[in-house]
């Protein structure tokens, strides 16, 4: 039986599963879908619509509703954007935040502070620890471990010139790398399937699949131990 809090402020043309949970000061936004089964708890707001300054560079556009798959826990004061795609048996932790036009596959977690931009591609099995930042236009792919405070970009001209549009693109992240605590990643760059990012390193350049780097600038230093793929898990 789905329970909503007396607090909890739910807008037009929501759609509910059965059995969902609605906690205090909660609100939801028109249109919204929610799986069956899926926890939202005290203070988050779903499926809300951008707020976007005069001089920013994204234009106004019509957003999809906010889908949100079944079995989801959303936990305290999580900020979910409309047009946003949430998989299947998700964790949000405390206060993240999501921006319009991502997705999320199936059970990945996300960690307590994680801020996801816009255009973000996420997949399942993914692990996003606390405080991490998922810049716009990122490609994520599945059982990615992404560690606490990793640092993504996506602009080398950092805000200067109108050249900068032909080569925004953030990170490329392929099946099964890790990235390290507090490593940053430079505009663009691809880590390979399988690959380690060790915590603390700068990544300038793609990194191959299966090796492990570290430093700053990242340099290969070995190869990433078969008994730590994916596969062999």
């Amino acid at each position: 039986m789905t329970k909503i809090n007396k607090t909890a402020r739910i807008g037009k043309n929501v759609v509910l599963g059965e059995d969902v949970i609605i906690g205090p000061n909660a609100i939801i936004y028109e249109g919204t879908v929610i799986g069956k089964g899926t926890v939202i708890n005290e203070n988050s707001v779903l499926g809300k619509t951008p707020a976007i300054a005069g001089t920013s560079t994204l234009k106004p556009k019509s957003l999809s509703p906010l889908r949100i798959g079944e079995g989801v826990v959303i936990s305290t004061g999580v900020i979910i954007f409309r047009g946003a795609n949430i998989g299947n048996d998700c964790l949000l932790g405390d206060l993240a935040f999501i921006r319009e036009e991502c997705s999320i596959g199936k059970k990945t977690i996300i960690g307590k502070g994680v801020t996801i931009e816009n255009k973000t591609s996420i997949g399942s099995h993914v692990k996003i620890q606390a405080e991490a930042y998922i810049t716009a236009y990122t490609e994520i792919s599945d059982y990615v471990f992404i560690a606490p405070c990793v640092v993504t970009t996506n602009d080398n001209f950092m805000g200067r010139t109108k050249e900068r549009f032909k080569y925004r693109k953030g990170p490329v992240i392929r099946r099964g790398a890790r990235v390290g605590a507090c490593s940053i990643l430079l505009p663009g760059v691809t880590i390979g399937e399988e690959a380690f990012v060790a915590a603390g390193s700068i990544v300038t350049k793609n990194v191959p699949g299966y090796k492990l780097v570290m430093g700053s600038p990242a340099r290969v230093v070995r190869d990433v131990p078969d008994k730590e793929w994916v596969q062999n898990q």
